[in-house]
């Protein structure tokens, strides 16, 4: 019977997890947080993009399809419909061709909310702003994981943790 219930254990694990990787492998929306630093501004954002819309170009781009950006200690939020040449605009593209070392790049230019005068430009690693030079801060990348990721994560470590202590209690009955 102890193993019957083991192996019904094993199991529904297997199948648990082989379930919830097809469903993050179907899924194509990916999401980025980035952090953008320079001299006169920082700053954090996120954005998704489906990566099955990538272009045939020798460079390849997909839209962004949402996009959220805030400079540290200001209040105004930009999002992607701040983009100088929106709805075209922003894009995501693979920066393996770019020898950069994050594997995504966005295109993202726009205007300060406060001062019309004064631009923003993110292109790929590299941050400018109109009143400075180019090229003035940097850009840097990190991938969101999907919830569906961390739940995986969570319950392998459940079980892990239930199983281990389930195999030390029968190890101290029978010493």
């Amino acid at each position: 019977m102890k193993l019957f219930q083991k192996l019904a254990i094993a199991t529904s694990l297997v199948l648990s997890l082989a379930t919830l990787t097809t469903k993050s492998a179907s899924a194509a929306i990916i999401n980025y947080a980035f952090t953008v630093d320079s001299s006169t501004a920082k700053g954090n954002g996120l954005f998704s993009f489906d990566d099955s819309t990538f272009s045939n170009d020798n460079i390849p781009v997909a839209p962004v399809q949402s996009l959220t950006f805030q400079f540290d200690n200001n209040p105004k939020i930009y999002t992607a419909k701040d983009d100088v040449e929106y709805p075209d605009y922003p894009l995501a593209f693979p920066t393996v061709s770019l020898a950069d070392n994050a594997p995504i790049g966005l295109l993202y230019s726009f205007q300060d909310k406060a001062n019309s005068d004064k631009n923003y430009e993110i292109a790929g690693t590299l941050f400018s702003v109109s009143s400075e030079t180019s090229n003035s801060g940097t850009v840097s990348y990190r991938q969101v994981p999907e919830p569906s990721t961390l739940g995986s994560t969570f319950l392998v470590g459940s079980i892990g943790l239930f199983l281990k202590r389930k195999v030390s209690s029968i190890k101290k009955i029978k010493a």
